[in-house]
C-alpha cells in the first residue's frame, strides 16, 4: 500500500511517498481503508520535531513514521474481540498518539472510532475530530459559554475557530474573530459578528473587553490576554506556543487570585464529543470549512500551506478513491 512517511525530523521536504506493507489488525483492532485525513498542529509539531514531541516520540528520530490522526474511512476487517463495528461500516475519529492516517490503510482500536453519519462525506468527517473536540471542550467544558456573552476567538480562520463560531452562535453569543486579512471575508460568511485583522490592529490594546476568549494560537503573554477580558472573564487556550502555554499554566492561579479572571487550558479528550457533533451536523447547524482538494502525493505541499497559515478551516487529504 502507499503511504507518506518520514524518517527524520524536518520540514515538508522530508516527507516521501512510499510503498509499505499492509497492516494486520490485532484482536481489539479494526483495519480501515482510509478515504480522507486532515492536517493538525500536532502533525506539524511531530514533523519538524519540537522539544516536547521529541521527548515523547523519539529524541533523535521519530518513532512514528506516518503522521495523520484525523481519519475517515471504511472498515475492511475486524479483530475477533471487536464488538462495536463490522466490515463495511463507515467510521471516523482522532488517532492521536497512534497516527498513521497518511496511508491507504491503517489499524485502529474500536474505541478511537465512531460511525460516520450517512449524509456526511469522508472529507467532512476527517475535518471534524480534533478541531471539533477542541472547539466544544474549549467553549462548553472549560469556557462555560452562556447566552449574551461577548466572545473573541484568536486564530479564528482555522479548524477550531470555524467550528467554534458555529457552536457559539447556538448560544446567542456576540462573536469577534481575529485572523489575517485574507480570511476576513470567510469569517463574516460563516457567522462572525465582528472581525479584526491582526496585521492592522492589536485586540489586546484596543480597549474592548470580552467575557470569554478562545485562543487557538497562544502566541502572546498571558497578561495581554487577561487585559482584554472583562471583569470575571475567562480565557481558554486550546494550543499554540509551548512557552506561552507554560506561562499560562504556572500563572493561572495567581491571575485568578489577583485579577479575579480565569485562565484555563484544554487538555484534549479525543473523540469525546463526536456524537454531539454528529447531531449538530445532521441538524444542519455545523458544517466543516474545508480549503482545497489534495491527494496523498500532495501532502508535502499541503504542509507548506499549513505552515504559512494560509488555509481557511481545515486542509483535508483525499487518500483512496471512493
Amino acid at each position: 500500500m502507499k503511504a507518506i512517511i518520514y524518517e527524520n525530523y524536518g520540514g515538508p521536504e522530508v516527507l516521501q511517498l512510499a510503498e509499505i506493507e499492509m497492516p494486520v489488525p490485532k484482536d481489539d483492532e479494526v483495519l480501515v481503508k482510509v478515504y480522507a485525513v486532515s492536517l493538525n498542529d500536532w502533525d506539524w509539531g511531530l514533523l519538524h520535531g519540537d522539544f516536547i514531541n521529541r521527548m515523547m516520540y523519539g529524541f533523535r528520530k521519530p518513532k512514528k513514521t506516518i503522521l495523520g490522526s484525523d481519519i475517515a474511512g471504511r472498515i475492511e476487517a475486524v479483530g475477533k474481540n471487536v464488538k462495536q463495528f463490522k466490515s463495511g461500516d463507515e467510521v471516523y475519529g482522532d488517532l492521536s498518539g497512534r497516527w498513521g492516517g497518511f496511508a491507504e490503510y491503517l489499524c485502529a482500536p474500536e474505541k478511537a472510532l465512531a460511525l460516520k453519519p450517512a449524509g456526511m462525506s469522508f472529507q467532512e468527517a476527517a475535518a471534524i475530530p480534533q478541531a471539533g473536540m477542541l472547539a466544544v471542550q474549549g467553549l462548553i467544558d472549560e469556557g462555560k459559554i452562556s447566552p449574551g456573552q461577548k466572545l473573541l476567538i484568536n486564530g479564528a480562520g482555522g479548524g477550531v475557530g470555524t467550528f467554534a463560531v458555529q457552536i457559539a452562535k447556538l448560544y446567542g453569543v456576540d462573536v469577534t474573530g481575529v485572523d489575517r486579512t485574507s480570511k476576513l471575508d470567510m469569517l463574516r460568511e460563516i457567522g462572525f459578528d465582528h472581525v479584526i485583522d491582526y496585521t492592522r490592529e492589536d485586540f489586546t490594546k484596543n480597549g474592548r473587553a470580552y467575557d470569554l476568549i478562545l485562543d487557538a494560537k497562544t502566541n502572546r503573554s498571558i497578561f495581554d490576554y487577561t487585559r482584554a477580558l472583562s471583569p470575571k472573564g475567562v480565557y481558554v487556550t486550546v494550543g499554540g506556543s509551548a512557552a506561552r502555554l507554560l506561562q499560562a499554566f504556572f500563572l493561572k492561579r495567581w491571575i485568578s487570585m489577583i485579577f479575579k479572571k480565569q485562565v484555563r487550558i484544554v487538555m484534549l479528550k479525543p473523540n469525546k464529543d463526536l456524537a454531539y457533533m454528529n447531531r449538530l451536523f445532521e441538524a444542519g447547524k455545523v458544517m466543516p470549512v474545508i480549503d482545497g482538494h489534495y491527494k496523498l502525493d500532495q501532502v508535502p505541499e499541503a504542509f507548506r500551506i499549513f505552515a504559512r497559515g494560509e488555509h481557511k478551516g481545515k486542509l483535508v487529504i483525499s487518500v483512496c478513491e471512493i
